[in-house]
């Protein structure tokens, strides 16, 4: 596929500016790399504390409200930052997350969760999970909605939110009212055709994807692969709460999103989903500018308005 020709023509700046990552090789040096900062929201309070994880370790979360809040109970967004299961941090996500709060009037909870290589499956999903432990049980503290907890994430975050989303249902966990995992990295196989036709060296490709699915899984690698780990493994869907992504018809993940979209579908899980021509992976970010952007930006935050407004 000439992949080029078929990048929406607002969104070719963007290949200009991306780095070409080369994972593992490539691993240390990324994570060095600190995102710029953002300009802070005078509408969002932004703080940090340390909270319970999983193993007995600490865990970092950024909680993002709006600055002046009556004492209504709101509903909250746990969001789990993106990077391959190998790279990020939530402060990479400052804005968009304060971007959640002034749209959809509400509490976003983002956990530092534990990155692999040094950390393989199950360190990520089960730092998730207390994180949407901990978010229940401190309601009150938070002055936040139990029952309107949503969870989402872009990528490998939109991967843990989807696996989150099984975990919970099936340790009768935490109730989640909405999920909303976009672009999300959720099939370690890379069998589908989107994953084998992109190769494009700066856009998240298939060299990379199967590098860090092996980073993710160290020796499970060679086992059988639970759901919690790559939900598009999961057989039964049942019972899962509704769900919002989209995607861009240029992403390697396209095909496992559809395909995990039509078992939702058929599950009979509420699902909308969007698929964007011309649109490479995390194309809304890199070029926020581009009108095809914003309205993928838009559908996602006005998603999650109406979820938290039903």
């Amino acid at each position: 596929m000439d992949f080029l020709s078929k990048v929406a023509p607002e969104l070719r700046q963007g290949l200009e500016v991306l780095p070409v990552l080369r994972l593992p090789e490539d691993l240390p040096m990324a994570r060095q790399f600190s995102p710029p900062p953002v300009d802070k929201s005078d509408a969002v309070l932004t703080t940090e504390r340390q909270i319970a994880g999983a193993e007995d370790s600490e865990m970092l979360v950024k909680i993002y409200q709006p600055a002046q809040r009556g004492t209504d109970q709101l509903p909250a967004l746990l969001w789990i930052h993106g990077g391959g299961y190998v790279l990020g941090h939530p402060s990479g996500d400052d804005a968009l997350c304060q971007q959640f709060v002034e749209a959809a009037g509400c509490v976003v909870i983002s956990p530092d969760y534990r990155l692999a290589p040094d950390h393989p499956y199950p360190a990520a999903i089960e730092d998730c999970y207390a994180a949407l432990v901990w978010a229940a049980s401190s309601s009150e503290q938070l002055n936040i909605d139990r029952s309107r907890i949503a969870v989402g994430g872009a990528s490998a975050g939109g991967g843990l939110a989807a696996a989150l989303a099984l975990l919970a249902r099936d340790r009768g966990g935490p109730a989640i009212c909405f999920q909303m995992p976009l672009y999300p990295m959720i099939d370690d196989r890379n069998v589908t055709p989107s994953s084998h036709e992109i190769t494009y060296p700066p856009v998240w490709n298939r060299a990379n994807n199967e590098a860090a699915w092996k980073l993710y899984l160290g020796e499970l690698a060679h086992e059988d692969i639970p759901p919690y780990a790559a939900a598009s493994r999961a057989t039964d869907l049942a019972g899962l709460p509704p769900l919002y992504t989209c995607v861009g018809q240029l992403d390697p993940f396209r095909d496992e999103t559809i395909n995990y979209v039509a078992r939702l579908a058929q599950a009979g899980v509420d699902v909308e989903f969007h698929l964007y021509p011309g649109g490479y992976h995390g194309f809304e970010i890199v070029v926020p500018e581009a009108e095809i952007s914003k309205r993928a930006k838009k559908g996602y935050m006005d998603a999650l308005a109406r979820a938290f407004n039903r």
